[in-house]
């Protein structure tokens, strides 16, 4: 998905989200537009794990869309109530229109929406300039049809078929002596370029009957003056075409040369850019392009979804994001940073890099799970709670504290679980069992889907560190997928660069985990955790990364530090 309006605040949680992450975006985003009538959406920056999905499919609910970039994209700047014109459209008609709109650059499009070419106010002036600076071929050349000629005169048809097909016709002005204008009509007819003549002249029949007698392709009486009966008849019997326009000769001739298409006209020489085309990556390249106008595309295809302006570029609207369960770049979406971050909701340490163009709401709490912080404000402002959101954030907040096992677990979040089942309709006990059933990523998940599906990103101590962490029902198969475990994590490290990678697989019937553990050996010696094997773990009683794990791998950091300050 790419970001398209400028209007909605989004709601997403971290990357590599897990249950509570999802499902708080979810509750949030009902929240803003309950009790504050905020157009919230709620997105995500990474893949639905299975036991969200199976939430999701309880709860009767769609997942949020994913979205790996909220940087402002040319989708997001572009005007989509744009003027267009067609390609088979007339010179005279984008000029009325772009006169009508007052604008200066006008796309030009096919009949199937596709971009075929901008055309600039000045292209159309000189189109328009006096004919006197204009080359002799520029003068006599005109590509249009009779039928577009007639209506770019607003004139009168009285004789003749007027085609609807664009023809090469060569304009002639009977403005000179009649012998003189009589000797080039019939000139033209010997060397057989009759057939493509447009005669123009006013009220001189002498010169119309030469034009009809030597057949030319249409006569144009101008001024407003008709043609006699006889000459009509012999027209349609010559198979000659006559317009009578109501406007002066020069007129005429200039609203002539602006019935052809604009199609005749176009280049190839102008820029688009991608929808999802970041601004702060194009900003540079198209400010020092010669156009103003630029066409915005779907990627891939010529379909064009807006237009916008060079001034466009120079302050565009950020996305507005409420963040929940992070509150550190580190694990935020791509393009945070130039995001504008209007709240946070998180239950985890300060990483002390969120920043803001303005004060915003923090709410920042030492609790079990960012759901119990979202289903508070629900129940702390009465504002109704449906029952499918009110089964994610069950789901969230079962997940994150173990069904209330974990250390982290609150009051709080007992007095919630309780408020939200009732809600929900469930039984706590129940879903615990069947949501941690409805997924075994050690027993059929890929090596991948282990490390990656619920995996956050950490710097402590001047190390770049990854805690990944699995929770299952049992640890049966771990042994047999030890190995090709410690291999991913070690790809996955020198793939991010991290110093330090781990893995914790927790037992959560057991409170129990498993930990594997890649990088610099002097951190993995100072765990404090009983080695049970080659960088593998036995940690008894350890089920939070948030409260146990984390603090564990920051205390080995830093005491690994010091012991070689101590050596040298």
């Amino acid at each position: 998905m790419t970001l398209n309006s400028q209007h909605p605040t989004y709601v997403i949680g971290h990357l590599n989200p897990d249950t509570d992450a999802i499902c708080a975006a979810i509750g949030q985003a009902e929240y803003l537009r309950k009790a504050e009538s905020v157009d919230a959406v709620a997105i995500r920056c990474g893949d639905v794990p299975s036991r969200v999905a199976w939430v999701l499919e309880q709860a009767g609910m769609e997942a949020p869309e994913l979205v790996t970039d909220v940087r402002t994209t040319a989708e997001l700047i572009c005007d989509k109530d744009y003027v267009s014109v067609s390609e088979d459209d007339t010179f005279f008609s984008v000029y009325l229109a772009m006169q009508k709109s007052e604008v200066k650059s006008i796309p030009v499009v096919s009949s199937n929406g596709e971009i075929r070419g901008i055309l600039r106010f000045t292209d159309l002036m000189q189109l328009l300039m006096p004919v006197a600076i204009e080359t002799r071929a520029g003068v006599k050349s005109v590509n249009a049809s009779l039928q577009r000629i007639m209506e770019t005169l607003r004139g009168q048809s009285v004789a003749g078929d007027l085609s609807a097909e664009e023809e090469e016709l060569v304009m002639f002005v009977g403005a000179s002596s009649p012998n003189s204008v009589i000797e080039s009509i019939e000139a033209s007819e010997k060397k057989g370029l009759a057939n493509k003549q447009v005669v123009i002249c006013g009220d001189r029949e002498d010169i119309h009957a030469a034009a009809i007698r030597s057949g030319v392709r249409v006569l144009i009486v101008t001024g407003g003056f008709g043609v006699s009966d006889s000459l009509v008849a012999a027209a349609k019997e010559k198979g000659v075409a006559v317009i009578c326009s109501k406007y002066d000769t020069a007129t005429t001739v200039q609203l002539v040369r602006c019935s052809r298409s604009v199609k005749n006209a176009l280049g190839d020489d102008f820029l688009c850019v991608n929808a999802d085309d970041a601004v702060s990556d194009m900003r540079k390249r198209l400010s020092a392009a010669p156009q103003d106008l630029f066409p915005v595309i779907v990627k891939g295809s010529r379909k064009l979804v807006g237009v916008f302006r060079k001034s466009a570029l120079v302050d565009p609207p950020s996305t507005k994001l409420v963040l929940v369960d992070h509150n550190e770049f580190a694990q935020a979406v791509k393009g945070i940073e130039e995001a504008n971050i209007v709240e946070v909701i998180d239950h985890h340490r300060l990483g002390g890099d969120i920043m803001s163009r303005e004060p915003i709401r923090f709410l920042n709490e030492p609790v079990g799970s960012s759901c119990t912080l979202v289903a508070r404000k629900f129940q702390q402002l009465g504002t109704e709670l449906s029952k499918g959101v009110a089964m994610c954030l069950c789901a969230g907040l079962i997940s994150d504290t173990l069904n209330l096992t974990s250390p982290t677990t609150t009051d709080l979040d007992r007095q919630i679980l309780a408020w939200l089942s009732d809600i929900a309709g469930i039984d706590a006990t129940q879903f615990t069992h069947d949501f941690f059933a409805s997924g075994s990523l050690l027993l059929k998940g890929s090596v991948v889907e282990l490390i990656g599906t619920d995996r956050k990103e950490f710097k402590e101590g001047g190390k770049f560190v990854s805690i990944s962490q699995v929770e299952e029902m049992d640890l049966a198969t771990f042994d047999d997928r030890a190995l090709e475990i410690k291999e991913g994590l070690q790809e996955l490290l020198e793939q991010k660069g991290f110093d330090l990678a781990l893995l914790a697989v927790t037992d959560i019937t057991k409170h129990f985990s498993k930990v594997l553990a890649v990088g610099e050996q002097h951190i993995i010696d100072a765990l404090p955790f009983e080695s049970c094997g080659s960088n593998i773990f036995d940690a008894a009683g350890v089920v939070s990364r948030k409260k146990q794990i984390f603090p564990a791998v920051a205390t080995a950091i830093h005491e690994a530090a010091a012991t070689s300050l101590e050596t040298v």
